[in-house]
């Protein structure tokens, strides 16, 4: 992934108190990734950098919407999405990001890179079942939603009596004279 001056963000100039930072992220986004799942994608991401004497407090919060395909009948569709992320940076010895809510930055670093962050918190905000709101509702109109609804379902009475063999039908008609 190629750093991208837009997400590095110089903390050491910055006055205690809260900052704000919005971010307009679309596809070209996740093409830094190579991340393909979705066709498109128009995501507002607001950042609230929270500066102390000592850390920092970083609190993400997106919404948007991303071109998927729906699971059922493959046809595309504007999924809603949105999300938060919380992280705490500290400062100390060596570079440690192992918890996912608290970073450790060296102490000579004066700015933070929030790509990683902000891929990772919309990536995981994404439904793992996408189902378009036509399907649920009955209003979409497909060739792949016409099939399903013509294929019949038969009922495990029908599906029982088919599959008995007349050998066994005998047998289970011994257990029921009893």
């Amino acid at each position: 992934m190629k750093v991208t001056n837009e997400f590095l963000i110089p903390y050491v100039g910055l006055k205690l108190g809260k900052h704000q930072f919005e971010y307009q992220i679309n596809k070209a986004f996740f093409d830094h990734f190579e991340y393909d799942e979705f066709d498109s994608a128009d995501i507002k991401v607001n950042l609230v950098l929270e500066k102390q004497s000592s850390m920092l407090e970083l609190n993400f919060k997106h919404s948007g919407t991303i071109n998927v395909p729906c699971d059922l009948t493959n046809e595309p569709f504007d999924l809603p999405i949105k999300g938060k992320l919380k992280l705490v940076v500290r400062f100390g010895e060596t570079y440690n990001d192992d918890n996912e809510e608290l970073l450790i930055l060296p102490f000579g670093e004066h700015q933070i890179d929030v790509t990683q962050y902000i891929y990772e918190m919309i990536v995981l905000s994404i439904p793992l079942k996408r189902i378009h709101p036509g399907v649920k509702d009955g209003t979409l109109k497909s060739d792949a939603m016409d099939k399903l609804n013509n294929i019949e379902v038969k009922d495990e009475e029908e599906v029982k009596e088919e599959e008995i063999d007349p050998r066994w039908a005998a047998l289970k008609k011994l257990l029921t004279d009893k």
